[in-house]
C-alpha cells in the first residue's frame, strides 16, 4: 500500500480520548484552511465508533467555521437515539474550544426492500482518461510556488474528470461534469474505511461545478468559495478501491451561494451513494475583467 493511502487511512481512524470524544490530526492540502472532506470523513468515523453492527446510509454536515490544517480536531459524539434498526448520532467538530462542523448522521441494520435507480450516465472509462495530478503538473507554472509542491505530490484518491481542461483557465460550459475517482491502492476490506474514504473524496471539486457555467477558476483573484453543508446517502456497498463514476451538476446559483448534487455509481451501474452541497460563491472585491 502507498504511504499517501496509508497516512489517510491513518487521519480517518482517530484517537479516543474519553467516553464518545475523539481526537483527529489534520493534513495540509495547500488550501487557505483545512479541507472540509477531511473533516467530514473524520466526523464519520468517530460517530460510527460509538455504536456497533449498523452501517451508515446517511450524514448531513454543516460547516460553521474555517478549519486549522495545522492543529489536531476534537470531535464529540452525542447518541440521539438507538432504535430497532436505526441510530442516530450528532457530531461536533471543535478546534481552539469552538465547533468548525456540525454533523448528524445516521445508521441502519442490514435491511432487504424494494430497488429501483437511474441508469448511470455513458461517459469514457477511466482508461480513456488522464490522472487529473497531470494536469496540475503540466500547469504547474500557474500555480502560487508556497503552494506549489501540494497540489502536485501524489494522492492518496485518483481523480480522473472527462471535461478535463486546464483547472485555471477554465472554458464556459454547463454545470455538469463527470469524474472517475478511485483509491491509489487497494484497501482493507473493512466498510467504513472506504465510506469515510468516500465522504473525504465527495468534497474535492465539487462546489467547482457550480462556477463552470461562468468560466471561473477557483483560483480566480479575489473570489471567495466555501462549503456551507454536505449530505451524502449511502445506497449501496462498494469499494472506493474500484472505480467510481462521480457525476455532478449545479441547478442553481444565487445569493452568492452555489447548489450543487451528484450521483456515484460502481463500474456495473450501480448508484451507490448521492450527495448534495451548497457553498459560497463570491467576490471580496470587484472581480477582476
Amino acid at each position: 500500500m502507498s504511504d499517501v493511502v496509508k497516512n489517510l487511512i491513518e487521519l480517518l481512524k482517530l484517537e479516543s480520548i474519553g467516553q464518545n470524544r475523539y481526537r483527529g490530526h489534520s493534513q495540509d492540502l495547500g488550501y487557505a484552511k483545512l479541507f472540509g472532506g477531511q473533516v467530514i470523513g473524520q466526523a464519520l468515523s468517530a460517530a460510527a465508533q460509538s455504536q456497533e453492527h449498523r452501517h451508515p446510509h446517511s450524514l448531513h454536515s454543516y460547516f460553521i467555521r474555517p478549519g486549522d490544517a495545522q492543529n489536531p480536531i476534537e470531535f464529540e459524539v452525542e447518541n440521539i437515539r438507538d432504535g430497532r434498526s436505526f441510530s442516530v448520532r450528532r457530531v461536533i467538530a471543535s478546534q481552539f474550544g469552538k465547533p468548525i462542523l456540525a454533523m448528524t448522521a445516521s445508521f441502519q441494520v442490514e435491511e432487504d426492500g424494494m430497488e429501483h435507480q437511474v441508469a448511470m450516465p455513458n461517459v469514457p472509462g477511466p482508461e480513456n482518461l488522464e490522472p487529473e495530478l497531470k494536469l496540475f503538473r503540466d500547469h504547474a507554472n500557474e500555480i502560487p510556488e508556497r503552494v506549489r509542491s501540494q497540489f502536485t505530490a501524489e494522492r492518496p484518491i485518483e481523480y480522473r474528470i472527462v471535461e478535463a481542461q486546464n483547472p485555471f483557465r477554465p472554458r464556459h460550459g454547463i454545470a455538469k461534469r463527470h469524474m472517475w475517482i478511485r483509491s491509489a491502492a487497494p484497501l482493507p476490506d473493512d466498510p467504513l474505511v472506504h465510506q469515510s474514504m468516500l465522504a473525504y473524496t465527495t468534497d474535492y471539486g465539487f462546489l467547482e461545478t457550480a462556477l463552470m457555467p461562468h468560466g471561473i477558476s477557483i483560483a480566480q483573484p479575489g473570489l471567495q468559495i466555501a462549503s456551507l453543508d454536505h449530505a451524502i446517502w449511502f445506497h449501496r456497498p462498494f469499494r472506493l478501491d474500484n472505480w467510481l463514476l462521480y457525476v455532478a451538476d449545479s441547478p442553481t446559483a444565487g445569493s452568492a451561494r452555489g447548489f450543487v448534487r451528484g450521483q456515484i455509481f460502481d463500474q456495473e451501474g450501480r448508484l451507490v451513494a448521492s450527495t448534495t452541497q451548497e457553498g459560497l460563491i463570491r467576490y471580496k472585491g470587484k472581480p477582476d475583467a
